[in-house]
Formats: C-alpha cells, structure tokens, sequence
C-alpha cells in the first residue's frame, strides 16, 4: 500500500478532529433530551473515546510503520482505513443534513423543529454508517456473476458461444488467510463451465508471502482449454522499500513462479495460439501499462509479434487506459480484458446506470466497451485493497459469451 507522508496523516487527523467537534456541536441538540444524566455522561464519553482512540491509532501507526511486520502492517491500515470511512461519512453526513434542515426551516413550527430536526439529522447520519457497515462486513464478499454476451462480427463461426471467465484483482494479502472465502469464488467459476479462464492482474497487494497456503485453493479453477494470467501494477513490488534490488527480484520471482503452481500460463509480453474446433486462436498477454504515474512495462508490438495476421485475438491488459492508446483502432485485436479500478469499491450499478468517482479518473472503468468492431471489458475485482469493503460495487466474477 502507498505510504503517505507525516504532514498528511496529521491533516486527515485534523480533518477528523473538526468534524467530530462539528457532529458533537449537533449532537447535543438530541442529547439535551435524554432525562439520565449518566446515560448523557456515556454518550459523550463514547463518542470522544473513539475519536481520540481512532487519531491516535492513525498518528502510532504512521510513526511505527517501518518497525511492524508487512502482514500485520496490511491488516491494521485496512482495518484502520475502514474504521476512519465509517466515522467520517456518516457524521460528515450528519453535519451537513442537520446544518441545512436547522437554517432553512421553515415546514415546522420551532416547538416541532426543536425535536424533528436533530432526529431527521441522527438517522441521516445512521443510515449511511449501516450501509457502510454492510459493505465492510457482508457486500465484500458476496461474489457476483456478471453474465455479458458479448456480439462480435470477428468471432470464427465454430467458436460460437465460446465461454470465457474473467477474474482480475484478487490483492490475496487483504483476506488475511481466509481460505473458505476464495472457495466458494472457485466454486461458482467451475459451476459456470468455462473454455477458458482468464486473470487480469494483481493476484497480491506487495509481497510474495501473501501467496502462502492459497495454492490448494486456487489451482482447483477448471477451463477446457486453459487458463491464462498476466501482471498488475501490483505485483511487481514497486509499492513497497525493499533492502536491496535483489530481495525485490527474488519477491517478484515467487510471484510469477506462483501462476504454476495454480496452473495458469503467465504470459509476458508473449502470445499463444490455442486450437479451439480446429480454429486458431490467439491469446495476448502484456505486463502492466498504465499512464503516469503508473509504470509501462508492457510491450503490446513485442506480445502480438507472430499472431498479427490471427483473424481472432484477445488480449489481457491489467489496466485499461491502455485500450485508448495501443489498442483501439491501432490493431485488429477484437476483445481486450482488463482490471485494475476496482470500480473503486464503491458506486451504484442499476440496469441503465452505472456510477462511481473512479469515472472521473478512469473513461473505460467498469463493464463492456465498443469502439467499431473491437470491444473492451472491464472486471471489477473480486478482491478489495484499502478499504476493507464494497459499497454498491460488488465483487466479480465475468462470464463473457462470444456470439456472432
């Protein structure tokens, strides 16, 4: 995970600070209605307690950072990030609801308004903490299955109704060693019955050591022709201080040597043919390409040298900005998969609308995309980094159906 400097963490702690001194402002406007005296005595105490245990948690963490271990180190900034999202918000919420309802009234008289604002503030505030709630402790693992078909003028007739699984950013160190989670992910993969199965990218949030014990699980992924992966942006390591070059080389090695142990073709800046009814297909990988600051250390001329005149490519590109400027339009590749934006865990994915920030970053950030005859598709991750949750975007596994 990105390490940000010491005069940052204290800005957000002062940030924190001052909504929480603003949300306690309003709050007691519906405290001064509790009769009990130590009823009102434990709120306030409860509410600064977490207050000053949440900054000061921020500040020791930031200060210890280099001196604890990487996997604890994960867990307690993702823990620490999730703690911080569900207090802000809501109270952020809460502020702003009551701030609006208290200088504009005019529906209540001000006997009414005493008591119906600061409640209609407090469940405003409560509603969004709930939602949040659920995202962190149900949403993030509840798997979805985005079935897409996908109509493409370039598809050979005899690979009509070819079904291909995509999978992309797993971030394995998020879940902390549980198995039983990724389980049930495979299991819903092998019950679609794919030809192929193929992994966009990011299998770890930074380290080698995050792949122990996940091999048993994920090997188990079945696909009649293959299973194809490449690299993210953060599987090279690029993320975190290493010693010495060669630790990270050796990191990045057991990284790579991974993909066979699960049984997935990694493939490098390279191509592979796969005969599918008698019918060639190419199948393209690059490493990662990204605009600045990410790094580019993909070579698309170098990856589909040998397969250009291949009537039927797919190409797996870990992020997708890459489409606009190597692929559309610059190649006759018909299908590139990418990942990397997680639709930013959180946003609103409703039949005829799709919304969230990271679209601002990010033109091509989650689902189908056509530009002429070619086409991009974008996973939203079945794995999480930061926040430890999913709001409105959850999970995904991609079932694509290739049909003429």
């Amino acid at each position: 995970m990105r390490s940000y400097p010491l005069y940052q963490i204290l800005l957000l702690c002062l940030l924190i600070l001052i909504i929480d001194i603003l949300a306690f402002y309003w709050l007691q406007s519906i405290t001064q209605y509790i009769s009990s005296n130590s009823i009102r005595t434990a709120i306030i105490v409860l509410f600064w307690f977490f207050t000053i245990g949440l900054i000061t948690s921020i500040i020791i963490l930031k200060i210890r950072l280099d001196n604890i271990h990487p996997a604890r180190k994960q867990m307690l900034i993702s823990s620490l990030y999730g703690l911080t999202i569900l207090s802000f918000i809501p109270k952020l919420i809460f502020i702003i609801v009551i701030s609006i309802l208290h200088f504009t009234n005019f529906v209540f008289s001000d006997k009414e308004s005493l008591i119906i604002i600061p409640l209609l503030g407090l469940f405003a505030g409560f509603l969004p903490f709930l939602v949040i709630l659920y995202a962190i402790l149900k949403a993030v693992f509840r798997f979805k299955v985005h079935h897409v078909k996908v109509k493409c003028s370039l598809l050979p007739e005899k690979m009509e109704g070819l079904r291909i699984v995509q999978i992309s950013d797993i971030h394995l160190g998020s879940f902390n060693n549980r198995y039983q989670i990724l389980e049930r992910a495979v299991s819903i993969i092998n019950h679609l019955k794919p030809d192929f199965i193929f992994f966009t990218g990011d299998l770890v949030n930074n380290f080698a050591w995050e792949l122990k014990g996940w091999s048993s699980i994920l090997k188990n992924m079945d696909a009649a022709y293959g299973k194809y992966a490449v690299l993210g942006n953060h599987d090279y390591g690029d993320y975190s201080k290493w010693d010495s070059e060669d630790l990270k080389k050796k990191n990045f090695e057991s990284i790579k040597y991974f993909f066979k142990k699960i049984n997935f073709k990694l493939l490098l800046n390279e191509s592979e043919t796969i005969n599918v009814k008698n019918t060639p297909l190419a199948i393209v990988g690059v490493e990662n390409w990204g605009n600045p600051p990410f790094k580019q250390y993909g070579d698309l001329k170098k990856a589909i040298k040998g397969v250009e005149s291949l009537p039927f490519k797919i190409l797996l590109s870990h992020d997708p900005s890459h489409w606009n400027e190597e692929v559309a339009e610059k190649t006759n590749i018909a299908l590139t998969l990418s990942g990397h934006t997680h639709g930013m865990q959180a946003g609103v994915n409703l039949k005829n609308k799709k919304w969230s920030p990271i679209q601002y970053k990010y033109k091509h950030w989650a689902g189908l995309h056509k530009q002429k005859k070619q086409y991009l598709y974008v996973n939203r991750g079945l794995g999480w980094l930061g926040f430890p949750g999913r709001l409105g975007m959850r999970p995904e596994i991609t079932l694509l159906e290739m049909v003429r």
